[in-house]
């Protein structure tokens, strides 16, 4: 059987086009190439972004902001001593990049001014920690990227 130019260039296009379509849907269909973007909830959150600058300039004009380190224990979290550690509430939401069924919310209950969070929780890797905390009616805000 003998193929002419026209038969061949038909048989090229539907074979890219196969190629192509192969990757369109293992990509869409695989669970292993699921990457979200940074929040589900893009939008609820832009609407709340002046709370959060208000936040965040009040725990920029703390005398002792709040500070993390990374401790055999896990990573600790501490708070001002000046402030009573019962009356501060709040969470601590801790993202990880890279997959967001590793991403967890610890609520803030303190009885010293320390938080620990404990090293089984967190794998090696980078983590975003956001700490929105609040002290006699006032709102904080902790930012802070690391590498575990």
């Amino acid at each position: 059987m003998k193929i002419n130019w026209g038969t061949g260039l038909v048989m090229g296009m539907a074979l890219f086009i196969g190629f192509i379509m192969f990757f369109v849907i293992t990509m869409t269909t695989d669970d292993k190439y699921s990457h979200d973007l940074v929040a589900e909830d893009y939008y609820k959150q832009e609407m709340q972004l002046q709370e959060t600058i208000d936040a965040a300039t009040n725990e920029a004009q703390l005398e002792t902001p709040v500070t993390g380190s990374k401790t055999e224990a896990g990573y600790a979290l501490q708070f001002p001593e000046t402030f009573d550690p019962k009356e501060i509430t709040g969470k601590v939401f801790l993202y990880r990049p890279s997959g967001k069924h590793l991403d967890f919310d610890i609520p803030i209950a303190l009885s010293t001014s320390t938080l620990l969070i404990p090293d089984s929780r967190l794998l090696d890797g980078r983590w975003n920690i956001t700490v929105n905390w609040a002290y006699q009616g006032k709102k904080y805000r902790f930012e802070k990227a690391i590498t575990y």
